[in-house]
């Protein structure tokens, strides 16, 4: 075999390649990830697009303005996916120019539907409003693509839109589960337009606690309502003020600078703990156990937070004598709003420790029963009758609790409210 037939079976053996690997190394479509964000210069009150609203806090300081993507539930019924392709597909984030609560276009519909709250009527007329009275309704499907400016309320008038609901709060002329209804759609949709126009500045701070606020006082004053549908009520209120208080302190990391703390942000972080007290899986531990990691070094030593782990500590000791004579001497009114069903269980602990294990010939005194729970003596005697005890009277009157009686048992269902005795409000 001559050269130039050996040369070309040679090339014959080689194994082939696509054209492309023969002009230089391959290149890949890859997103290309920046250490430096820039900042925009759209809104004093923006930042560039980002899903503030993940119930984490990011651990991203360095720029107050730009906040990292989690993947975490996502609030207000929209999903984390949904979330994402909007941060891809929008570009900047929209000024809101809407000078009234409720579009106009949202309100003459609502007019033509019949759609109109209690509080928004004119004169109590279902087909009638005003621009002073309608408030725009949270939408579950919405996106900044189909949003017109027009439709997105600025900040000042979400600010106005916001005292106006709040200022309801205080109505009598109706059921509180209706005025919480109200508020608690209409404040759903302020953080709506918050999130769409990206708004993380002080004002949207304020506005936060503010809504946090509202559903720490509905926490409580829905326990007292007796409607029907009360216990889907509480639920729903729990799952925002949850969420409402992760997108809080997402909020405070983003504005940041050093070991700068917020006026309100100790007491605001003490909720989170406050709402664990009772969570009784490992998971959960573990997840309070990172949370504590993660809170500012001001925060931890505020006498706010050391009274959310004094309590926690002596909840989960069964220490009742500590934990309610805590409470009744620090805790603030919002504190207590939150933990309010803990102190009720609490004390009927009490009532089952002291029943099982007092001597049976030394009955035990109502009037010292009641120091010791930080109870009326009327409500000590109305708790120990919800838990199947009796009470005796002697002939002076003064009564007392049998113990060792064998027909103790935890009510069902959420025990009665009563006042804490010494509680500071």
């Amino acid at each position: 075999m001559d050269d130039s037939s050996r040369r070309l079976q040679q090339r014959r053996n080689q194994p082939s390649f696509s054209s492309s690997s023969s002009t230089g190394p391959t290149r890949f479509r890859s997103q290309n990830f920046s250490t430096n964000p820039t900042k925009t210069t759209q809104s004093s009150n923006s930042v560039p697009r980002s899903n503030f609203t993940t119930a984490t806090t990011p651990n991203n300081t360095r720029n107050p303005g730009h906040i990292r993507n989690r993947k975490s539930e996502t609030y207000d019924g929209i999903s984390q996916q949904q979330e994402e392709q909007e941060a891809r597909e929008d570009v900047g984030s929209i000024i809101g120019t809407c000078p009234f609560m409720c579009p106009d276009g949202e309100r003459a519909q609502r007019e033509r539907l019949r759609d109109l709250a209690v509080f928004e009527r004119l004169h109590g007329d279902p087909r009638k409003t005003s621009p002073s009275l309608a408030v725009k309704k949270f939408c579950r499907t919405i996106s900044v693509k189909h949003v017109q400016a027009s439709d997105v309320r600025p900040l000042a008038v979400l600010e106005d839109t916001l005292n106006y609901l709040l200022n309801l709060l205080d109505s009598s002329e109706h059921p509180f589960e209706v005025v919480h209804d109200f508020i608690f759609d209409r404040t759903r949709s302020i953080r709506q337009d918050l999130s769409m126009q990206h708004i993380v500045n002080d004002r949207a701070i304020c506005m936060y606690e503010k809504m946090v606020k509202f559903h720490v006082i509905s926490h409580q004053r829905l326990r007292n309502c007796t409607s029907s549908s009360i216990s889907s009520l509480q639920y729903l209120n729990m799952e925002q003020l949850t969420k409402a208080l992760a997108s809080l302190y997402v909020l405070y990391e983003a504005n940041r600078n050093n070991n700068f703390v917020y006026e309100n942000e100790a007491q605001f972080r003490s909720f989170y703990v406050l709402l664990h007290l009772d969570s009784k899986n490992q998971q959960m531990e573990e997840s309070l156990s990172y949370w504590f990691r993660n809170v500012p070094s001001p925060v931890m030593k505020s006498k706010e937070m050391h009274f959310a782990r004094q309590v926690l500590r002596f909840y989960r000791m069964g220490n009742y004598k500590r934990f309610l004579c805590t409470v009744s001497s620090e805790a603030s009114y919002l504190q207590y709003c939150i933990i309010e069903p803990n102190v009720n269980e609490v004390r009927a602990l009490a009532i089952s420790y002291i029943n099982n294990c007092c001597y049976k010939l030394h009955p035990y005194p109502l009037e010292q029963l009641s120091k010791l729970l930080r109870m009326k003596e009327l409500d000590v005697e109305s708790l120990c009758h919800a838990c199947g005890l009796k009470i005796t009277s002697d002939d002076g009157e003064n009564k007392s609790l049998p113990t060792k009686q064998t027909t103790f048992s935890i009510p069902k269902g959420s025990l009665q409210s009563y006042e804490l005795v010494g509680l500071q409000q």
